[in-house]
């Protein structure tokens, strides 16, 4: 048993699970902090209603959030400790921060807003909301650095066998973390806004609490419009930055053999790693490759064959990664273009509020496959460039790690069960009555 392998898949499997919580706490406390300052200056009962329904779905999936990112960090030390030896000058003071201010002031003021709300003036109370928003976010913004540290590191010098910090100030400053940064947050507010659509779709289709789900869709329709395309656009400089620092990661993005000016890309193939080409080819569309590349038709793209074979991702799932993100990106955009022409007749439109309930996991998927490119992509290195993945793990046995990630998994599905059956009752439930709000 392969204790690389194990110990990369139960690092997967831990942070593809953690990762359905994260982006829906990033965006949905800003939302509801919007929808509780309504409340504060204009004393209407209905956005309270709002907020508190709202609210109830983000503490549990806040809670669900901070029980299976426990277990990440602890990774460190148990599956990757040659890693954390290795960098962890670097790599620690970031989570540090994170965990001991952000995540800290996020939490204590969530315990505020819990029991606050006979002891604080509604404008208090919503400020409170929007230091969550902020902690949350900034809690994200350390986690999305340390992450571009290892995606493309700067800042730092190898002494005495390791990477030792020198310019704390070039790290956070790290043009691929920023760049992350805002690609991640407005998919947070993108996820936050489709969960909060479809939600409201559900009981609009069945004229439950018609004024107040007809609120919260106008509220997130704008959000999902504006923070799709940026989301895209945002992307769009993903792929100059990956030609540029990642060559071999934009060749696995479009199964990309042979180093050529003009590059295509392809709509569909089948990539085969072993004889080094695709199997099947649908749809190519020569130039495009090096447009997304270079921002020039005529500019060479490297192949993977010009990539030592070592130094190569795994082709196929960064491959289908990003086509599942890109395709689920583009219908974003047009769902929520098109809920733009309906807000106004939302009753009046079924199909379409159909479309945005079953719509609810698609920028889940979407968040998920982007993590696949960005991480697989990034293979064999963990620091790229710097340390392999292989030369990270802990010296230990492959058996030790296999009944870890057996028991990541049992626990990990009996908190999802229990936490989408708990999300999926109140969310059918809706809110409270007007009386039981006083």
């Amino acid at each position: 048993m392969d204790p690389v392998f194990l110990s990369r898949l139960q690092f997967a499997t831990a942070t593809m699970f953690h990762f359905l919580f994260v982006p829906l706490t990033l965006g949905i406390t800003i939302i509801i902090a919007y929808m509780e300052t309504k409340y504060a200056k204009t004393g209407e009962e209905i956005y309270l209603r709002m907020t508190k329904f709202w609210g109830k779905l983000f503490l549990i999936n806040f809670a669900l959030g901070v029980v299976t990112g426990i277990t990440l960090e602890f990774q460190f030390g148990t599956n990757w400790s040659r890693y954390s030896e290795y960098v962890g000058d670097v790599f620690g003071s970031l989570l540090a921060i994170e965990a001991s201010v952000t995540f800290f002031l996020e939490s204590t003021f969530i315990g505020i807003w819990i029991f606050g709300w006979k002891k604080l003036s509604a404008i208090a109370h919503a400020r409170v909301m929007w230091i969550i928003a902020a902690a949350g976010n900034f809690s994200g913004i350390w986690i999305l650095t340390a992450n571009g540290f290892m995606q493309h590191p700067v800042g730092y010098t190898i002494r005495n066998g390791r990477a030792e910090l020198t310019d704390f100030f070039a790290v956070i400053f790290n043009y691929h973390s920023i760049l992350q940064i805002f690609h991640m947050l407005p998919s947070g507010l993108l996820l936050a806004a489709f969960f909060i659509m479809g939600i409201s779709a559900y009981h609009l289709l069945k004229k439950q609490h018609v004024d107040l789900f007809t609120r919260s869709f106008k509220i997130a329709l704008p959000i999902a419009l504006v923070c799709s395309i940026l989301v895209a656009v945002v992307g769009d400089f993903h792929g100059v930055n990956a030609a540029k620092n990642q060559p071999a990661k934009l060749a696995a993005m479009e199964a990309h053999w042979e180093t050529q000016a003009r590059a295509p890309i392809v709509l569909f193939a089948i990539p085969d790693e072993k004889q080094e080409k695709n199997l099947i080819e649908i749809g190519s569309i020569p130039g495009i490759l090096s447009f997304l590349g270079f921002h020039d038709f005529n500019a060479e793209v490297t192949g993977l064959r010009d990539i030592p074979k070592d130094e190569r991702p795994p082709v196929l799932p960064v491959f289908i990664g990003f086509r599942t993100m890109v395709g689920i990106g583009t219908l974003l955009i047009l769902l929520s273009l098109y809920g733009w022409f309906q807000r106004n007749k939302l009753l009046e439109s079924p199909f379409y509020l159909k479309l945005m309930l079953f719509s609810i996991p698609l920028p889940y998927i979407a968040i998920e496959m982007g993590w696949v490119v960005a991480e697989v992509g990034r293979q064999p290195w963990i620091v790229y460039g710097v340390l392999k993945t292989s030369e990270a793990v802990s010296p230990i046995a492959g058996t030790q790690v296999l009944f870890s990630l057996i028991g990541f998994i049992v626990v990990y599905s009996l908190l999802g069960a229990i936490g989408f059956y708990l999300m999926t009752k109140y969310a059918k439930q809706g809110p409270e009555t007007e009386a039981a709000t006083n």
